[in-house]
């Protein structure tokens, strides 16, 4: 084993930054560290390095050699010769009065005995490999591009040929044509060494790196091979940070995590900000499980289903609205059930909701069979229908309509209710003021009244929003705001969403998975941004295409075109 880290803990003060880290690394292995800013990551690459000012503790073992044991005389021979690192801040980490070639053949000096003309000829060499020509040499580093200045760094770590390289940021604040630059120079420089890349950016991790670690307030949350990690996350916070990161292929917009980074939490470092903890998650540190080649630190074993659609069937005489449907929608997840009216999908919402009873089949909530609809629940499960006019009663006030859930339920005093009812329109960005409170359906916008229906449905705290087409009657300015409203519970409230829509574009906006629905059947289900670049069933196709604009209507038929057509064509 060349690198080996067990147990490692750094602390600053009274503050751990790393929680017991534990890694292995053999020549040619490449490790992405990636996390939010205060994750850890720098510290644990400087902890390598010797160079981390806090008190370690634990065992980093390189080439059978305790770093943690040995002297500074020792490190510092090591650093530079048998381990090297580019540093995030280029400004820093060039002396601003030496010359770029000085400065490498400075690298070389300190470690081998040899003349300082030698180590002029080898920096101008390696600095030449790096795309730096010899009129570079002889500048200073105020002279350089940021692009220039990071191959410098590059051509110091790699000038003795060092056995652990570790990249910190080696792209941030580059543009995107230096960037793709570097990462190809990276590509070459890492063949044959052990490397760690510290990184936000997953396009660089996913460039470099087999396997990636994600690391939170000090703790590993999930590590496993890269591309693994980037299209099936198992862990809510990897989930989160690949939500959070704007990807040409993505589709879906960004979306944060809530909350914000806290060290020193009991139990999990996550559960605060975690869409599905349960009790153990702030009493106890979730062990490290390995399945499959990946690890995760979740006493839930990873993200989990919330519902499950086991093989529903429903005939209304002898047409099959739904035949053998079976789908999962996950914690904190939003899948959009997409096809053409009569499809099938508001059937099956309807289904899970027990307004109708299906033929055979099952719903599985949380991991239980539903036998029956009770007020638990409705407490887990809410929907909202397409109308807002005709789901909220136009006989109930505000008040009276979002309070009527927690009425239904006996939940609270009066006085709890009537807060519950103020907090719920608060979050619905709604006013809370008694004049609102004591208006009517017919004496609100659309939008309003939709914003009153996601109120209600919200009012218990449910797991699970049903949104049946929830902007479908709305205005194209009031849809928007319905659709950020409700991606921005999902991140207050950790929720689930069943999302039921004909229109592709809106769920390429908002939904992390896609189902289509044809003919009562689920016929494609996978990764929204992967379903429209490569959807897969004939049906899928010729909706993404409609969607597109790719189509003319000739003698009543669609006709699918080579290239998209203005659809303002047939407004």
């Amino acid at each position: 084993m060349m690198l080996s880290i067990k147990d490692l803990k750094v602390s600053f003060g009274k503050t751990q930054i790393l929680r017991g880290v534990d890694l292995n690394l053999e020549r040619g292995d490449c490790l992405a560290l990636v996390g939010e800013s205060g994750a850890g990551k720098t510290t644990l690459g400087m902890a390598i390095m010797g160079l981390a000012r806090g008190s370690a503790t634990g065992e980093i073992s390189f080439q059978e050699e305790n770093l943690l044991a040995i002297s500074k005389e020792e490190l510092r021979d090591l650093r530079g010769r048998k381990m090297a690192m580019v540093f995030q801040n280029v400004e820093d980490a060039l002396d601003p009065v030496q010359r770029i070639q000085d400065q490498i053949a400075e690298a070389i000096l300190v470690h081998r005995s040899i003349s300082a003309k030698i180590a002029g000829e080898e920096a101008a060499m390696h600095l030449n490999s790096v795309g730096l020509n010899s009129g570079k040499a002889s500048m200073y580093p105020h002279q350089l591009s940021g692009g220039e200045k990071q191959r410098v760094l590059i051509a110091m770590a790699l000038v003795n040929d060092p056995d652990l390289l570790i990249l910190d940021e080696p792209t941030a604040s580059l543009d995107a044509l230096t960037k793709a630059e570097i990462i190809r120079l990276f590509q070459s420089a890492i063949m044959g060494r052990i490397c760690i890349v510290i990184t936000h950016d997953l396009s660089l991790a996913a460039s470099l790196a087999e396997r990636m670690a994600v690391l939170y307030a000090g703790r590993i949350m999930e590590m496993g091979r890269t591309e693994d990690l980037l299209r099936n996350p198992r862990h809510p916070y990897t989930r989160g940070l690949i939500r959070s990161y704007p990807a040409m292929t993505a589709t879906k917009d960004l979306q944060g995590i809530l909350g914000r980074m806290v060290h020193g939490l009991p139990g999990c470092p996550f559960h605060e900000r975690c869409t599905q903890r349960i009790d153990i998650c702030s009493l106890q540190v979730p062990p490290q499980l390995e399945k499959d080649g990946r690890i995760i630190a979740c006493h839930r074993g990873g993200i989990v289903p919330l519902l499950e659609i086991e093989n529903l069937s429903l005939a209304f005489g002898s047409h099959y609205a739904l035949l053998d449907v079976s789908l999962s929608l996950n914690e904190g997840e939003t899948l959009a059930l997409v096809g053409e009216s009569g499809s099938g999908k508001t059937t099956l919402s309807k289904v899970i909701m027990g307004l109708y009873e299906a033929d055979r089949g099952a719903v599985v909530l949380e991991g239980r069979r539903v036998n029956k609809r009770d007020s638990a629940f409705y407490s887990r499960v809410q929907m909202i229908f397409q109308n807002p006019k005709e789901s909220v009663s136009h006989r109930m006030n505000v008040l009276d309509a979002v309070q009527e859930p927690l009425q239904v339920q006996k939940i609270g005093s009066h006085e709890a209710r009537h807060r519950r009812v103020k907090e719920v329109l608060g979050l619905v960005e709604l006013p809370v003021d008694d004049d609102f409170l004591k208006r009517y359906p017919h004496e609100l916008s659309g939008g309003e009244v939709q914003r009153v229906a996601i109120a209600r449905a919200i009012a218990l705290g449910p797991k699970l929003l049903i949104a049946d087409e929830p902007t479908s009657a709305l205005d194209p300015s009031v849809q928007a705001k319905i659709l950020k409203l409700l991606m921005d519970l999902q991140d207050k409230m950790g929720l689930a969403m069943l999302l039921i829509t004909h229109d592709i574009a809106l769920a390429r906006k908002v939904s992390d998975r896609m189902a289509v629905m044809h003919k009562g059947r689920i016929v494609e289900e996978g990764a929204t941004n992967e379903i429209l670049i490569n959807p897969q069933h004939a049906y899928t196709r010729r909706l993404v295409d409609c969607a597109s604009g790719r189509y003319e209507i000739e003698n009543g038929e669609i006709v699918i075109m080579e290239e998209p057509v203005a659809l303002e064509k047939y407004c």
